[in-house]
């Protein structure tokens, strides 16, 4: 996807295979943020992008704190 001009708007067909595109990656386990570097558009684009296209976002990551005994 390296043809789309960074900040561009991207609607219709395009903007559907980029969603498509976008929503296999990420059900392949590939994160937000390295998805927004490899296709040039922010975070939030990508977020957006991914709920509108249905997919059930992950939780976010890192050590969850359990309660010492």
């Amino acid at each position: 996807m390296a043809d789309l001009k960074k900040g561009a708007r991207i609607t219709g067909a395009t903007r559907d295979k980029l969603a498509a595109d976008l929503k296999k990656k990420y059900e392949k386990g590939a994160s937000i943020r390295a998805l927004a570097e490899s296709t040039g558009r922010s975070y939030g684009f990508v977020h957006r992008v991914l709920s509108e296209s249905g997919v059930q976002l992950r939780g976010r990551g890192g050590a969850t704190r359990t309660k010492k005994k």
